[in-house]
């Protein structure tokens, strides 16, 4: 064998190994090159066998009729730029006369399997302009984030979606969220990524945690208020909700709507405010919402009552005030009683992990995007953190949250604990953060100690 023999035998066996244990080092390395000659070469082709692709024009039939000369092939959309990337390949085309978006996404499963890629989803970019976004390998298999993203104020990198882009908790766009999870779903690790990327931030966290505290309450150095009982979380709820009013009589006293104000300066919400103003925004997590909905007596009847209410007017009224929901649960019906459908209604973000039961799936996209239910209820066991992510505007993608351990949680707001507002309406709810057995909660809420 010549030396050039063995080099190429060398390079084949590293680029095999790298597919198989490291696809994103052989993406980088080997598959960009490759698939982008592939798109190149087979474009055409692939276009007209998968039906994207328009007759000539009538003027151009008509010139190589007069000509003799022959006639001009059907003419596929057009390729204004073709970008590679660190999981992919994105493809701008600008559609003919006559193309729609609609048989671009019908297309792509055909464009995945002709261009030999893992994942081909598309979106419109503007008027007559689709973005195709190809992978070229399964992203969700082994998540990483990319080292920069463009996280900014109230809006965090909480997952990677299957296309290879980066899924943002937008608060300012998306206030409410609903989050749905069986046991050992990843519901809980997708939670820790949340308060990860809200611990640097200058926001307030509120927790309440019905499980004895057992997922919030270490990370209890960066949360302002937790509740670790239906008792307690009434009580909390209830000093937001008199937050929010406060905030609301701020805004009022700040709206500047005299004559020569411009309108882009008129307060009417907190954001609007000058920054020495402005109250601290506030993400209240709720880990699990059915311990807050079910009740046996009437005493625990009227708490529920209070709790559901409570929940409802900040979801209905708190955005404004700077007050954003994060509601969790293994279960999201209606049996949960009355108040529960209205408070769906007014969670415009949606995630949905593996889930045990269809009704679920429906709570949580059977109101805005039906066929996200099928793919909600087909997620298997094995895979833990795939999620389906949607919004009220009907669109819906499949996403997974890089595992973030407790401990890693618990590191990284012990880091910025510093940041931890302190709130006059929440200090009777501040947890205590000395030695291991102070975290431990109490039943009823407890005044901060020094």
């Amino acid at each position: 064998m010549t030396a050039f023999t063995v080099a190429l035998v060398l390079v084949v066996a590293a680029a095999g190994l790298l597919r198989w244990r490291r696809p994103a080092w052989y993406w980088l390395a080997f598959g960009v090159t490759l698939a982008a000659l592939r798109v190149l070469v087979r474009y055409r082709s692939v276009m007209d066998a998968c039906g994207l692709t328009v007759p000539p024009a009538r003027w151009r039939l008509s010139l190589a009729r007069a000509t003799n000369r022959p006639i001009p092939e059907p003419r596929p959309p057009r390729i204004r730029r073709l970008r590679p990337t660190r999981t992919g390949l994105v493809l701008r085309l600008k559609l003919r006369p006559g193309q729609d978006v609609f048989d671009i996404a019908a297309a792509s499963d055909r464009l995945r399997h002709s261009f030999s890629m893992f994942g081909v989803t598309s979106r419109e970019v503007r008027s007559g302009v689709v973005e195709v976004r190809m992978t070229g390998y399964d992203v969700l298999k082994r998540v990483q984030m990319p080292a920069e993203t463009e996280a900014r104020a109230m809006r965090v990198p909480v997952a990677l979606r299957e296309d290879g882009s980066v899924h943002y908790r937008d608060y300012r766009a998306i206030p409410h969220a609903l989050t749905l999870g069986a046991t050992e779903s990843g519901k809980s690790v997708y939670q820790r990524n949340l308060v990860a990327g809200l611990a640097p931030l200058d926001v307030a966290l509120v927790g309440i945690d019905c499980k004895q505290g057992v997922e919030l309450f270490p990370l209890a150095r960066r949360f302002s208020a937790l509740a670790d009982s239906p008792d307690t979380a009434a009580e909390l709820l209830d000093a937001l909700v008199a937050r929010m009013a406060d905030v609301y009589r701020l805004i009022r006293t700040q709206q500047r709507i005299t004559v020569d104000v411009p309108d882009a300066e008129i307060a009417a919400d907190i954001w609007d405010l000058p920054d020495e103003l402005r109250p601290t925004p506030v993400v209240v997590l709720v880990d699990e919402v059915a311990e807050l909905a079910l009740y046996a007596t009437k005493e625990e009847e009227k708490r529920r009552d209070r709790i559901i209410t409570a929940l409802v007017r900040l979801a209905q009224l708190g955005r404004a005030a700077g007050i954003y929901l994060e509601i969790c649960g293994q279960r999201f019906g209606s049996e949960l009683g009355k108040g529960i459908t209205m408070l769906r209604a007014q969670l415009t973000g949606r995630t949905a992990h593996r889930l045990n039961d269809e009704t679920s799936a429906n709570m949580a996209f059977g109101d805005i995007a039906p066929d996200a239910v099928l793919a909600a209820i087909q997620i298997p066991a094995e895979l833990r953190g795939l999620a389906i992510a949607g919004d009220a505007s009907g669109g819906w993608h499949r996403i997974r949250a890089p595992h973030t351990s407790l401990r890693q949680a618990v590191n990284l707001c012990n880091r910025y604990a510093d940041r931890t507002p302190d709130l006059p309406e929440l200090v009777p709810f501040r947890p205590t953060t000395g030695t291991a057995t102070e975290l431990v909660p109490s039943a009823k809420a407890s005044p901060a100690t020094a």
